[in-house]
């Protein structure tokens, strides 16, 4: 059968249907998808070693002659070896292969084949379990540099390599889709080449080409996507302007006054909104800034104009503290706020619905409840949104959508992010939006003292922890795995992580069997969650164990330790964002770093964080430290998800890109001439969450 790009993977050698429906969750259903399958890593397994020479651990490739016939033994249901003595003019080696019965008549005596593998040592015996094995001399998987690619439960690094091998033919058929002036004014490699060479390079040097043109592509499309969304909200000549107010009303409704950079802030968002432009603004503030006093300002000049606004929170629980903190706050001065979540009764959620139909909502409150079918605004013209990597070009576009009739224009939005990014990358990153900072915390605000606490003093940790719920206070205990790590996932080993489930339970049971203990992850249903969380701020659960899910979470002023187990295993953001958790009270907080690592440079890191509160200059450090890491996570911020290039590490390459997108948007801002079809063809694709907008 001759494989094309249309070719569905099941149709493939070695997939069968169960196989199939596994690919589909990495999202492979078609050749096309396997040649966009990029490797995460590469094994370069071009060194072959003699047994004695071969060192020890790391995964070699030894060439050996098989010295024996295998020999295969049951040793009970569900377990049997084959073994097998090879050798080679230095020594024996002992192969050991765990329920691969083919093994036995895959090798012969007398021949000779190239093992890869991690030799290991007893004595003068030396063995492997499981090695990869091929004939010398027909070599596929070994002798050259290999794929390391993403995968499934039930899908192998080997699986994968064969299924591209079958398709990567396919890749002369790929169609060229970066224009011709741009591919030599930037010294890129042919589409087809580096699709090859980023599977399956002939070495280091086309690896390296391969990876830029691959990255160079996407980032273009990305400040391609973003340059037109950009450039069509210049051209938006209208949106509902919403006259000047005295700020001295709204700072009369606040309890504290505002520090002098929620003013520069609320003055931009003044500005922005009586402009009659729509406004498009991202507020990054540190955790305790006062980002919301700021939403409530611009929510609290919309009502002033006439007109309705939106606040989306990612979660049920944030969105009910929302509700009842812009209640309080804004009610005074009549402005009139809902709430709408998907847990409120049917009778409820209908007579919210019909409040904001009729306009009799000023603010509505809540969740993707607020995007789903059925939900109409009258007056609809301004959006916040609570945190950005949570909510992407989408979700924004879905509810600028329910905008309201009689020909409202697009609404106002302000976006709101807790999470500090360096303002260089964020001025790059946020193409499609302005960027404020409220670099200034409020008066009185006691900063968490921050310890890094090694393994042997686990011990003094609970006790601290005790003596916090003893005084009434509230404990997170923040673990990076859900359950213990297999090895077949190419974690580290199961002890090495404190997983949640498992050490909940521990700590229930052995450690604080007579306080109340709860769990928290992100692979419980949505209502699960939101009825944890609800206990903890509620005051009912004393410890909660949970994983980063609550690095976004709601504010528990009562909370005032924050342990965080394996921490050295979190971006410094990351750790930054989860010690935000605490310190919302009066009470003096704290945060413990709990690690067992004894390298240098990850205690240097964590002393960093000891040693300031500041967002921003943590987010600096940790750019320098991790490079090209997963500083964004995989979420990327809410923009389209990059299969290669990495918005931290390859910022020189963002930075040539979008100078290439610019020079052809100036020439062709709509992307109208036919030679930039394929252009706006990919772009279309990657931003496909929010197809109404590039049609």
């Amino acid at each position: 059968m001759a494989v094309t790009l249309d070719t569905p993977v099941g149709a493939l050698a070695g997939v069968g249907e169960q196989r199939a429906k596994k690919l589909a969750k990495l999202g492979l259903t078609r050749a096309a998808d396997l040649l966009e399958h990029y490797p995460r890593d590469y094994e370069d397994r071009r060194q072959e070693y003699h047994i004695r020479q071969a060192p020890l651990g790391p995964r070699v490739c030894v060439r050996a002659m098989a010295a024996e016939h295998p020999r295969r033994a049951r040793i009970r249901a569900g377990l049997e070896l084959v073994q097998v003595k090879v050798v080679d003019q230095t020594g024996a080696l002992h192969l050991t292969f765990f329920n691969q019965g083919y093994v036995e008549r895959a090798i012969r005596a007398g021949e000779e084949y190239v093992f890869f593998g991690a030799v290991e040592e007893q004595g003068r015996r030396r063995s492997m379990v499981n090695p990869i094995f091929e004939r010398a001399g027909r070599q596929e998987d070994t002798g050259r540099v290999m794929p390391v690619y993403p995968l499934t439960a039930g899908i192998t690094n080997h699986l994968m390599a064969s299924l591209t091998r079958q398709v990567l033919p396919c890749a002369a058929g790929l169609p060229e889709t970066l224009p011709q002036s741009v591919r030599q004014a930037h010294a890129l490699a042919a589409r087809t080449y580096a699709v090859e060479n980023i599977h399956f390079p002939a070495d280091e040097a086309a690896l390296a080409l391969a990876r830029r043109r691959l990255i160079f592509e996407e980032l273009f499309y990305l400040s391609v996507g973003l340059g037109v969304l950009k450039g069509r909200r210049a051209e938006a000549d209208r949106a509902c302007p919403f006259p000047p107010r005295p700020r001295a009303d709204f700072d009369a409704l606040l309890p504290f006054a505002p520090t002098g950079a929620q003013s520069r802030v609320m003055d931009q968002i003044a500005a922005d909104l009586a402009s009659g432009r729509p406004m498009n603004r991202l507020v990054q503030g540190d955790v305790g800034s006062g980002k919301t006093a700021v939403a409530a300002y611009a929510c609290w000049l919309c009502a002033g104009a006439g007109y309705q606004s939106a606040l989306m929170a990612p979660t049920e629980v944030l969105a009910e503290q929302h509700y009842r903190s812009l209640s309080a706050l804004l009610s005074p001065a009549g402005v009139r706020v809902g709430l709408l979540t998907g847990s409120l009764p049917a009778a409820e959620k209908k007579r919210m619905r019909q409040a904001l139909a009729a306009g009799e909502i000023d603010l509505a409150v809540g969740t993707h409840a607020l995007i789903s079918q059925g939900v109409a605004f009258r007056r609809l013209a301004l959006i916040v949104a609570d945190e950005q990597h949570r909510f992407g070009v989408a979700q924004r576009s879905a509810l600028a959508g329910k905008s309201g009739t009689g020909g409202m224009p697009p609404p106002h939005v302000l976006v709101m992010s807790a999470t500090p990014i360096p303002r260089t990358l964020a001025l790059i990153i946020y193409g499609d939006l302005d960027v404020s900072v409220i670099d200034e915390l409020p008066p009185g605000r006691t900063p968490v003292a921050t310890y890094v606490v090694g393994e042997d003093k686990r011990r003094r940790v609970y006790n601290f922890v005790r003596r916090q719920v003893e005084q009434g206070r509230q404990v997170y205990l923040i673990c990076p795995a859900v359950e213990e790590a297999s090895a077949e996932w190419g974690g580290p080993p199961a002890m090495d992580l404190k997983a949640v489930t498992t050490y909940a339970k521990q700590l229930q049971t052995e450690v604080f069997p007579d306080l109340r203990v709860d769990l928290l992850h992100g692979r419980m249903k949505p209502r699960e969650k939101e009825a944890a969380m609800a206990a903890f701020a509620a005051g009912r659960t004393q410890v909660l164990v949970a994983t980063t899910v609550v690095e976004v979470g709601v504010d528990v002023p009562n909370a005032s330790l924050v342990v965080i187990e394996n921490a050295d295993r979190f971006g410094l953001s990351q750790l930054h964002q989860l010690r935000g958790r605490v310190g919302r009270g009066r009470h003096q907080s704290y945060c413990v770093l709990l690690t067992a690592s004894r390298s240098p440079e990850a205690l240097a890191r964590l002393r960093t964080l000891a040693s300031t509160t500041d967002g921003f200059r943590i987010a600096e450090e940790d750019l320098k430290a991790r490079g090209p890491g997963d500083f964004f996570g995989s979420r990327q911020h809410g923009l389209p998800q990059m299969k290669l290039a990495d918005l931290s590490g390859d910022l020189a390459l963002l930075q040539e890109a979008q100078g290439a997108a610019q020079a052809l948007l100036a020439e062709d801002p709509d992307l109208s001439r036919p030679e930039d079809r394929p252009v706006l063809d990919q772009v279309r694709r990657m931003f496909s969450d929010t197809p109404d907008i590039f049609n």
